[in-house]
């Protein structure tokens, strides 16, 4: 075949397309070519070919249409079967206009379930398959009993324990203080409306109760319904008011405006080893590699560097190969000899190669010493020494290698292997054959225990201490008294566990026999062993048996980092992935989320594997949850397609004209389809209904994100779409600020925050809710101002604009609610060191409540101009903030002294939770965020929490830092006139 470009994807691409010719090839032997629409299903295809076989010869060898599937060769060059026919022509994305019908063969309603799991999860089961890996296959089986026994469990599930499954109760962390006598509107399966008057103290079940004596008063009903045939459910939304909780702990009763449908409710549900002890002190040796296919520029000589790893602790001394010079298949051939016994090996050592070139650097001006030699790190691998059985690995073992890293070895990074082993060196080694049978690690029990040494002592060193400052002698004594520890610091676990020889078998079989007396840690100490330094396996299960005492609610408030460090784990099995998976199969909203978190990074080479087994067995674990997710990810496949449209228009024709065609395309029965009646990923309560194409817009910035809006049946929803933007770092952002906003509501404070909803579904793309009824100050500013350049400090346009919103009454409580809110946004800016802070990533809304947009920049990573930095305030406190705050009025210092006691009162409650927010940054490493990458990026929440620190000495710090802001708030006025200046003249 000649060279050039094949496929079809150019065809599917492309917008305006209407109809292909099709090619099908029947069980006969018959061909068919006929045009069939692009928007066709493939089920409508099929009656197609059989009218059109009609015809033909031996159409009556042909059974029923059923018998028959479709098969074709998709996008990625592989033959699939197409056994959803409910899907579209378009959708199916053929490499070529060709499909073929051959006889079903097995189990259709199994195949159809693989298809779609496959499709959703966007990894074939062929891909595991062709793993031919022993532990791929077993973690598959194991998983798939353990989610399929929790789906029959679940569906024999009485009704209450079955709406925790389905609809969790969105609550407030504790009862909100509410005045008696709030009325709710009751809205029943009749066209009536009732208003009742009921205490917010009350339990749904007198609502209900009320209400259904107020309708068999009305309707004069001569039997009385009971209340718990009927459920309460919030307008437009999958969202329900039930349990055991007081009316005004559920947050939607918070709102005046909030009303409650009551519906009647009915259901629908459904070999033993032997382990081998080590007692002989042997060398760790023969390793022999051969590195394949390496092209490298300036590179001399090639080098490899190994060292052993339990977790973050290097074991022994880092050896390293010769140089040898660069070619095709450079080959070593030589052993490397650790200096650690075999015997000695923690269970999970792991072995971190980097590969490295040696470079010759030259000085420009001619010198009489020699050139000197630079190093330059090519690429890293991992690997583990014990296999997922405990097994001594020995033989030969091919690792293809990731791209390098600023150090050269990497013991954070995967033990995976590159699955782009076309693009990347492959490196050979092989492991000894020490024993002429397996070698297994030892079982604890087996090992006997050192007896205690030393007396206990009064005096510990566990408190206000860093864990690399301890010296030889303090480990010593720490390790003495560490039965002390376990009784009266038990929260000191991770300093114990740091200072632990864990190549030392008697103090790993103390330490594991300690862990099983250890006393349940809260959460906030327990999540920090979920880190890479804490690789032991039974540490992970004390730590798992910790966080089992969560509520749905805290769990959920995690879930960002507990999937994050499921990169961390070195194997498949592990309980950290029963642990979610169980807590996903038993809470439907905590199993959207997980979904979701786990299919954004799909893309990611190093977790596809692993993520992608967990999202197989999440969807073998809830069939019934597949459809809806399928309806989502088509949804996010057509605002993509829809915004690359848009994003190549944008190039070529006018703001207006572009605008336009997006809405002709939106009005495309496949769009239009596929964008209706979709759950939103953001929130799996809300249901986005119909798409109001007229109020559809793109927004200006480079990527061009949709501004998509809904009608729901009594409100209007909007969400946005990015496709280019990495929204992970906004989603931590928010998660801190929603977990600030629990925090500070638990004291019984309520600084009316916002964390709106963000969410990341791909690579570079995901959604964000839309906040209605809002503006930048930016807009405000300027609409309110004669010039561009005077609007930055035009103090009175803040307080005009809310005026001109909450006309009379309402305007005392607008200021309330922006004085709140600016105060919980400072101190939050603050503690998180958010940057890149102007006046069009600060909004408003028409009640009064402030709060912040795009977190592009946090932990201190603040904007700068060639050189300068622009932003020299630790948060934004402007006068035109203080003007609202103050009502106007320049002598009313008794509210201004107010918000400063809500600020100082939140900071002082965000320092007492200070460790909670470190471990939860500490665990994000894994994500690979740009600004959060290393334990140094860590330092400035360090710093702004006061760790270490009594309350006096961070409250009187964040004093300074506060008349700081207020002091220098003219540097922010004329930052957000540049700001303006260059936005303007773009």
């Amino acid at each position: 075949m000649p060279p050039g470009v094949y496929g079809m994807q150019d065809v599917w691409e492309r917008e305006d397309r209407q109809q292909i010719t099709m090619e099908f090839l029947l069980p006969t032997g018959i061909y068919l070519n006929f045009p069939v629409a692009c928007s066709d299903t493939i089920s409508t295809i099929k009656k197609m070919v059989w009218k059109n076989a009609r015809n033909e010869p031996l159409f009556s060898a042909l059974s029923d249409p059923d018998a028959y599937v479709f098969t074709c060769i998709n996008m990625t060059a592989e033959r699939e079967e197409l056994e959803d026919e409910q899907r579209r022509l378009c959708d199916v994305r053929l490499f070529l206009p060709i499909l073929r019908l051959v006889a079903r063969e097995g189990d259709r309603v199994e195949k159809l379930i693989t298809t779609q799991i496959s499709l959703l999860i966007g990894k074939g089961h062929h891909e595991f398959e062709s793993q031919k890996n022993h532990e791929v296959n077993e973690f598959r089986t194991k998983m798939r009993i353990f989610c399929e026994e929790h789906a029959q469990v679940r569906q024999m599930l009485p009704w209450e324990p079955w709406m925790e499954f389905n609809f969790p109760c969105d609550l407030e962390p504790c009862c909100v203080v509410a005045q008696s006598g709030k009325s709710l509107l009751i809205f029943p399966s009749c066209a009536e409306t009732f208003v009742l008057q009921q205490d917010p103290q009350d339990l749904p079940m007198l609502l209900k109760r009320n209400a259904l004596r107020k309708k068999s008063t009305v309707f004069r009903a001569a039997k009385q319904e009971k209340p718990e045939d009927y459920t309460l459910q919030v307008n437009g939304r999958w969202e329900f008011i039930y349990g055991e909780y007081p009316l005004c702990q559920f947050k939607v009763s918070l709102k005046v405006t909030t009303s409650s449908r009551l519906h009647s409710y009915s259901t629908t549900l459904s070999d033993s080893r032997t382990h081998v002890f080590l007692n002989l002190i042997l060398l760790f040796s023969y390793f022999f590699f051969c590195i394949y296919i390496l092209f490298y520029c300036n590179v001399k000589f090639l080098v490899v560097q190994a060292g052993l790893f339990h977790g973050s602790e290097l074991l022994c001394k880092v050896v390293i190969s010769n140089e040898v010079s660069v070619c095709s298949e450079p080959v070593w051939d030589q052993k490397l000899v650790f200096d650690i016994g075999v015997s000695d090996l923690p269970r999970m050592s792991r072995l971190c190669f980097a590969l490295y070139g040696v470079i010759e650097k030259t000085k420009k001006r001619p010198t009489k010493k020699k050139n000197k030699r630079a190093d330059c790190p090519l690429a890293w691998v991992n690997t583990m020494v014990f296999d997922y059985k405990d097994q001594l690995k020995t033989g030969e073992f091919s690792l293809s290698t990731w791209p390098s890293v600023p150090d050269l070895l990497n013991p954070m990074g995967t033990v995976e292997k590159n699955p782009n082993i076309d693009s990347t060196a492959g490196l050979l080694i092989r492991f000894p054959n020490i024993r002429p049978h397996p070698l297994y690690y030892p079982p604890i029990e087996k090992v006997r225990y050192y007896k205690r040494r030393g007396k206990k002592s009064n005096v510990l060193i566990v408190d206000n201490k860093n864990y690399t400052e301890f010296f030889e002698d303090e480990k010593e004594l720490l390790w003495k008294l560490r039965e002390e520890v376990r009784q009266r610091y038990p929260e000191s676990l991770p300093k114990l566990l740091l200072i632990t020889k864990w190549n030392k078998h008697e103090d790993v079989a103390q330490m594991v026999g300690l862990l099983r007396k250890w006393p349940e840690l809260p959460a906030i100490h327990a999540l920090e062993l979920l880190d890479y330094s804490f690789p032991d396996p039974h540490v992970r299960s004390f730590t798992i048996r910790c966080l089992r005492n969560l509520r749905d609610d805290e769990l959920f408030q995690y879930l960002l980092q507990l999937v994050q460090v499921l990169k961390y784990e070195s194997y498949l099995d592990c309980d950290l992935t029963c642990f979610l998976l169980k807590r996903a199969l038993a809470n439907k909203k905590i199993g959207h989320f997980l979904f979701w978190h786990l299919r954004s990074e799909m893309h990611v080479p190093s977790v596809s594997l692993r993520f992608g087994l967990i999202l197989e067995a999440y969807c073998r674990g809830s069939i019934f949850h597949i459809k809806s997710l399928m309806k989502q990810n088509e949804a996010l496949n057509k605002m993509k397609a829809l915004n690359d449209f848009v994003k190549s228009g944008s190039q070529k024709a006018t703001r207006i004209q572009t605008t336009e065609d997006m809405k002709v395309c939106i009005k495309q029965d496949t769009y239009m389809e596929a964008l209706s009646d979709v759950v939103s990923p953001l929130n799996p309560s809300i249901v986005l209904c119909e798409l109001c194409t007229d109020k559809c817009k793109f927004m200006d910035s480079k990527m061009k994100p949709l501004w998509l809006m809904y009608k729901n049946k009594y409100d209007h929803v909007g969400i946005i779409f990015k496709n280019g933007d990495d929204l992970r770092q906004d989603m931590l952002t928010l998660q801190m600020i929603q977990l600030m906003d629990v925090l500070w509501k638990t004291e019984g404070l309520d600084l009316r925050m916002l964390p709106y909803g963000c969410l990341s579904t791909g690579n570079k793309t995901g959604l964000i809710e839309v906040v209605k009824n809002s503006d930048t100050i930016a807009n405000i500013q300027r609409n309110n101002s004669n010039s561009a350049a005077t609007a930055a400090f035009n103090k009175d346009a803040l307080l005009n604009w809310l005026k001109s919103k909450n006309p009379g009454d309402k305007l005392d409580q607008a200021i309330e609610e922006f004085t709140l809110s600016c105060a919980g946004y400072c101190v939050a800016t603050y503690v998180l060191g958010i940057g890149d802070r102007h006046s069009d990533n600060i909004m408003i809304r028409e009640t009064g409540q402030l709060f912040h947009i795009d977190f592009g920049h946090f932990l201190g990573n603040f904007k700068s101009k060639f050189g300068i930095n622009r932003e020299r305030v630790p948060f934004i406190l402007t006068y035109d903030f203080v003007h609202v705050i103050q009502e106007g009025r320049t002598n009313n210092s008794e509210k201004f002294e107010r918000f400063r006691e809500c600020c100082e009162q939140a900071y002082k409650i965000l320092c007492r939770n200070g460790t909670l927010f470190v471990n939860l940054f500490a665990l994000m490493k894994a994500a690979g965020l740009p600004e959060l990458s290393s334990s140094k990026d860590i330092q400035y929440l360090k710093d702004s929490l006061a760790l270490g620190k009594s309350e006096e000495e961070a409250l009187k710090n964040f004093k300074v830092k506060f008349n700081e802001a207020l002091r220098e708030s003219w540097k922010t006025k004329v930052n957000w006139m540049m700001h303006t200046f260059a936005k303007d003249n773009r």
